[in-house]
């Protein structure tokens, strides 16, 4: 989670922030619909809230959601090892093969 300015808090809890700019989540099998889902949608109540990356942890694959000057949401895929993203709400751009160094997709339980 990417913050602008100061965190803001629900009601006395420090663990649940109220106004992130970016969220990065790595899908799993049991949760990937949900983060798609319900939880995009709760995301895109708020405010501040302007950017969503979805990493797969299977293979080369990132989906970047992000919110244009028309509170409108367009999608971007990458599927390559050669691809970069590159966020819209910051200026930052990074490979994959920074993203997935450590990664050895032929070890993992499918």
């Amino acid at each position: 989670m990417i913050i602008e300015d100061k965190p803001t808090y629900h009601q006395s809890r420090t663990d649940t922030v109220t106004n992130p700019l970016i969220i990065v989540e790595v899908l799993s099998k049991s949760t990937a619909n949900y983060d798609r889902g319900d939880k995009f949608k709760f995301y895109r109540s708020i405010p501040e809230f302007k950017e969503y990356i979805l990493i797969d942890q299977y293979q080369f694959y990132i989906e970047q959601y992000a919110k244009t000057s028309e509170d409108k949401w367009e999608v971007t895929y990458y599927e390559f090892e050669e691809s970069r993203l590159k966020l819209t709400a910051l200026d930052f751009e990074t490979g994959f093969s920074y993203l997935y160094e450590k990664v050895d997709f032929n070890n993992q339980d499918i």
